[in-house]
């Protein structure tokens, strides 16, 4: 493996660490602001090529002059291009360096007409052969008005992390005051537009104002980021034919609102336009990048719908257990990711690539409510909540889920996606986001192992804690492991990230507990770690 370590004293005169303590730029200013806006970013590193990205704005197209160095000084310039910022992208531009070293560090920048730069950002590029050692964080749920993005901050201060993989809710589409509601929101977090998003403009503007947060710049000008979007990108629970918080009636028509969104997510991420890719980290990693929202996902089942006005609720859930639920035709990937994925992990296995990899946005592992959940929420909750708990309770004594948005929701998509895991001998490592909360899975199907699963928290968005209120976290967490006997580890309570280390022979998950994200802080309050052998596919406490 050809690494090169960048010391961070280097990184520090460079300039690409900004201290915490200092004063932020207001939203309107960076908003208003004209010339290199945003910063840079960098994403879909390959053994010789990156992707890099910067937003300029001017009165018209802007043609930039793009540089990678080995230094941060750009004494050693190995690369040159150009790249095109137009007001059609809001005024952001990309372009993709070719020609590199694998598995080394480099430093870019963007230069204007006028002689002014960018931001100088760091990159890397993937390892090619024998590879020792490889280190990702795992980043998902960032609702900006719940709290500040400690979590991107703290990743930025280690030096242990290759790339960050980020597997969704980037941003939220929600209008200002809704999620959260206005007593929930966190001072100076303010949304912009204030309103939901259903335009291009609308989605445009969302990430101009996410982008604004410097601990969110930061982490892109630090790292290479490989994204995918989920849900909140779009709207909430998307699926290919629509979302629940979708109402064509007063929101228009979904394809053009779906359109609108995955343009504004190619115009301000450094991704390209690939629905799944996958990414060969040496002979150590076959990162496959899934998507599992919008190309073949089937409607989510609406258990309410399909109870409602039944008088024999538990009868009911059976005939849904055993009918719709169980349906093998229902699909997340869709027929063609799925033949992909197939044989990208046979040829991963067959090429002797230690660890497979899935980067995927929501959680694969089933999650049932334990006994009891009823009791436990809160006597001010809505009515409706305390309903659902009611169902989940009855719904878990049949061996029914209560998150139908998740793989819980598609079970005959899950067993062939496991099964295809069986029949390649992968060693399956599943990343997932989405649900807020912490979880760690071994999974199975026909009795048999087949991997093991990280699901991380979320960056700000609140998990159960919110609802749950009538039981400690710890007490919680207890009876979800009693009631999932594949669950190895739950946290319900704490925000952060999850980072990952790979070797040859073990993969290690390491959940990051911040203390606060009421303020700009990256103070910690403790970690817990989880560790598989290759071949056990098994996780372990260590």
């Amino acid at each position: 493996m050809n690494r090169r370590h960048i010391p961070r004293r280097r990184i520090l005169k460079a300039g690409l660490y900004g201290s915490t303590l200092l004063a932020l730029p207001s939203l309107a200013a960076v908003m208003n602001a004209r010339g290199f806006t945003h910063g840079v970013a960098s994403g879909e590193p390959d053994s010789g090529s990156v992707l890099l990205w910067t937003r300029y704005v001017s009165d018209s197209e802007t043609r930039l002059r793009v540089e990678i160095a080995t230094d941060t000084l750009f004494t050693r310039v190995v690369a040159a291009s150009e790249a095109l910022a137009t007001p059609e992208r809001d005024f952001t531009a990309r372009t993709v360096m070719t020609g590199l070293a694998p598995g080394r560090w480099y430093f870019y920048r963007f230069i204007a007409p006028d002689g002014r730069t960018s931001q100088v950002g760091r990159t890397r590029t993937l390892p090619v052969g024998e590879t020792s050692r490889f280190g990702l964080g795992l980043m998902s749920c960032s609702n900006l008005g719940f709290g500040w993005f400690n979590a991107y901050a703290h990743a930025c201060e280690r030096s242990d992390l290759d790339i960050i993989v980020h597997v969704g809710d980037y941003i939220y589409e929600y209008p200002q005051g809704s999620y959260p509601d206005a007593k929930a929101i966190v001072p100076g977090r303010v949304l912009d537009p204030a309103g939901e998003l259903l335009t291009v403009s609308d989605y445009h503007l969302r990430y101009a104002c996410y982008r604004a947060d410097p601990d969110l710049q930061r982490m892109h000008q630090v790292y290479p980021v490989v994204s995918q979007w989920d849900d909140h990108e779009l709207a909430n629970d998307a699926w290919r034919g629509g979302a629940e918080n979708h109402q064509a009636a007063r929101e228009g028509d979904w394809e053009q609102r779906k359109a609108a969104a995955l343009r504004a997510y190619r115009d301000w991420m450094p991704v390209s336009d690939d629905l799944w890719k996958s990414y060969q980290i040496g002979n150590l990693v076959t990162l496959f990048k899934l998507e599992t929202r919008i190309a073949g996902r089937n409607e989510p089942l609406d258990l309410a719908r399909f109870i409602g006005g039944r008088r024999d609720v538990e009868q009911a859930l059976v005939e849904f257990r055993d009918g719709p639920l169980a349906d093998p035709a229902r699909s997340i990937l869709g027929a063609e990711q799925e033949r992909w994925l197939e044989n990208g992990l046979r040829a991963s296995t067959k090429q002797g690539t230690r660890w497979q990899v899935l980067a995927q946005q929501i959680i694969m592992g089933a999650v049932r409510v334990p006994p009891g959940v009823s009791r436990w929420i809160p006597a001010d909750a809505a009515e409706f909540v305390r309903k659902r708990a009611q169902v989940a309770e009855i719904s878990a004594k049949l061996q029914l889920p209560y998150n139908l948005d998740s793989w819980d929701g598609y079970p005959a998509a899950r067993a062939r996606l496991l099964r295809a895991a069986q029949r390649t001998a992968a060693n399956l490592v599943v990343l997932a986001g989405d649900s807020h909360n912490a979880w760690g899975h071994n999974l199975s199907i026909d009795g048999k192992p087949a991997g093991v699963e990280f699901a991380t928290h979320s960056v700000t968005s609140p998990g159960f804690e919110s609802l749950l209120s009538g039981i400690a976290p710890a007490d919680l967490a207890a009876a979800l492991r009693k009631a999932n006997p594949e669950l190895a580890f739950s946290d319900t309570s704490q925000r952060g990230y999850t980072s990952l280390q790979f070797t040859p022979d073990a993969v290690t998950g390491r959940f990051h507990f911040l203390r606060t994200i009421r303020e700009r802080n990256t103070a910690m309050n403790g970690e817990r770690r989880l560790s598989a052998q290759r071949g056990e596919q098994l996780l372990r406490e260590i």
